[in-house]
Order: structure tokens, then sequence, then C-alpha cells
């Protein structure tokens, strides 16, 4: 009997099209799905929030944030570290003070050992002792209260703490990042007469030298000196002769000029890994 359709199970052999189709019913192998336009973050949209920016700053490794939004996750991020360096210094004093107990301890022994090798007290420490049925005597203070609960067991370790990094770090490239370090940007609005609102536009901005439209298939930087947004294009062919920016006329190196970190257009690559993949158990056959 001839196979006549990619869901007859009258063969012998396991497909490969079964294989899969058994694998991605079952929930089993690793999944991957390419990522669309709409789900690539626009040029002009704020690495946070990811909506259009309303008053845009952007780092010097070229991402662009809402004002609000960063200043936000600053603030956060500064009390976070605040409270896990009160945690540190907490732990910090629990050690210290564990230690001069152990210190403590161990000079005890030692005139405990002492004193008995000398044969002084043992007889009034033996006759206050013997016949106690008091729970926190002889030591018993210092044994385990409750065996039975896991956190309490000999081997259970706690939670060690290290010392939290004072500085706050960028959420996209992970550098330190200051509020002094972070440049306004200045988009030229688009003259089209569309009256619709700024989002649900898919042209927003232009280049103010070479009025080309900007977007994510358009590579653009942001001028430091003046904080505009020109096109790669028009830096190569205008600017890079004379070094002058031509919104305020002040001199350019190449420090000032920030490449804008983009997004992909969702139909080539860009630089961009387009595809989103989660790594699951395989399945396993005979």
């Amino acid at each position: 009997m001839t196979r006549h359709g990619k869901n007859c199970t009258a063969g012998t052999v396991y497909t490969y099209h079964e294989r899969s189709k058994d694998s991605k019913s079952s929930g089993y192998g690793t999944k991957d799905v390419r990522l669309g336009k709409d789900s690539i973050k626009e040029f002009d949209c704020c690495c946070l929030s990811l909506q259009p920016c309303r008053n845009p700053v952007v780092t010097q490794d070229g991402f662009l944030y809402d004002k609000q939004a960063i200043l936000e996750y600053i603030v956060h991020k500064k009390k976070e570290i605040a409270r896990k360096q009160k945690e540190f210094e907490k732990q910090k004093h629990k050690h210290s003070k564990e230690d001069k107990e152990i210190q403590a301890l161990a000079q005890e022994t030692l005139l405990k050992n002492f004193m008995a090798k000398q044969g002084v007290g043992s007889k009034v420490e033996a006759a206050s002792t013997s016949g106690s049925i008091s729970n926190m005597a002889e030591g018993k203070n210092k044994q385990l209260p409750a065996f039975w609960l896991p956190t309490l067991t000999p081997e259970a370790k706690g939670t060690v703490l290290k010392k939290p990094d004072e500085k706050v770090c960028c959420p996209m490239s992970g550098k330190a990042i200051k509020l002094k370090d972070l440049i306004d940007v200045r988009f030229t609005l688009i003259k089209d007469g569309d009256k619709r609102s700024l989002i649900t536009k898919d042209a927003r901005y232009v280049c103010p030298v070479t009025n080309d439209v900007l977007g994510n298939s358009v590579p653009c930087v942001v001028l430091r000196t003046s904080g505009h947004v020109v096109t790669q294009e028009c830096v190569d062919k205008i600017l890079s002769k004379d070094m002058v920016d031509p919104m305020n006329g002040k001199p350019l190196t190449a420090k000032d000029i920030i490449p804008l970190q983009r997004g992909a257009t969702g139909f080539s690559g860009a630089g961009v890994d387009l595809k989103a993949k989660k790594a699951g158990p395989a399945l396993m056959t005979a």
C-alpha cells in the first residue's frame, strides 16, 4: 500500500513531517519563530516604554530613551541599590557578631580545658550540673531547635549576599549610565499636512539637511553639538568634508557623531537577529 498523503499512518517509516508534527502538538523540541515588522521597535521609540518618545534623550552608545522613563529607571535602581547595601551591611554586622561569639566560645573552651587539667572546680561543676532537667543546660541552647525544618539543618547554608554595585547600568548596553551623560535629541517633524496623531503615522520625521524620511531602514546618527538627527548618508557625503554642524555651525569631531541604534525592517536582517528560539526537551523515538 502506497502513501497518498502526509497524514497517512500506514507506512513503516517515521518521517520528518510526522516527527515535526508530533513534537509541535506535544510541546517537545526547540521552537522558533521569525519576527515580523510589528515585533521590531521603531527607531524613535523608547527602549523602556517601547512608545514614541516625548522628550527623547540618547546615551553615548546610541540607545534612545524617553527622559521620564529613564529618570524613573535611575531612581528605582538607586533605591534598589540602597536597599541591597543596607541588607549587605546587616549581613556583615551579623557575621562579625558571630565571629566574636565563636572567639568567645573558643576562649571559654580553652579555659575549661585548663581548669579541668588543673583539677580546679571540677567537683563543683559536676555537682551543679548533675541531675539537671533543664533543656538549656550543658550547652543545649546551642543545639538545633527544630531538626525537621530544612532551613535549620546543619547542611543548610544561608544566602550570602555580595556587595552591590553602586553604579546604575544602562538596561540595554549594561554600561554605567549617568544623568549628565544623556544627550537631548531633536527630531525634525515631517511636513506632509497630515493632521493625524503622531503615533499613528508611519513616516514621522525627516533629516533636516537632506529632507529624507527617517525610519528603521535608514541609518541615522545624532549630532552631539545640536542634538539633531540626520542620516548616515548625509554625514558621509556632506558633513564629513567640513566637519561642521549645519544646524548651529559648531565644529564636529568623530565622538560627536553618535550612531542611533535602530530595529530591523522586519524584511531584512539589518544586523538584528529576527528569529526567536525557545529550547525544549527533545522527543526521543526508538
